[in-house]
């Protein structure tokens, strides 16, 4: 498989993924993001117990390539400390600006890893 169609189709599967895209009744904490370049809206639901991130959850409306991300990074953080959720998320936005990242430290995004590119992709 060619790394245009890996993309694609890891794309579409976390756009489709509905798991994470839900209201989380009992939050702690909730962050509320709009990007007006593009009029994504996303908020971000969570439950910290103990410095730990019990559930994580998104809602809001955009194009496949946020909700993808979305449902990338509530995959990856659900279960990791908060210090651990803030150096992934960190790591995340320098690959996104396409600061240097070792390899090994971008693969451990996960399924996020896929979007390193991204700034390539015409904007809509």
């Amino acid at each position: 498989m060619e790394m245009n169609e890996l993309y694609t189709e890891v794309i579409l599967e976390h756009n489709q993924n509905k798991e994470n895209k839900r209201h989380i009744e009992t939050a702690t904490h909730i962050e509320h993001g709009h990007n007006p370049s593009c009029g994504d809206e996303l908020a971000v639901e969570a439950v910290i117990e103990d410095s730990i991130i019990k559930d994580l959850a998104y809602t809001g409306s955009g194009c496949a390539i946020s909700q993808a991300s979305a449902s990338m990074m509530t995959d990856l953080l659900k279960g990791k400390t908060i210090e651990e959720g803030l150096k992934y998320t960190q790591r995340f936005i320098d690959m996104i600006k396409r600061e240097p990242i070792p390899e090994e430290q971008l693969e451990e995004l996960g399924d996020a890893y896929i979007l390193k590119n991204i700034q390539n992709v015409p904007a809509r």
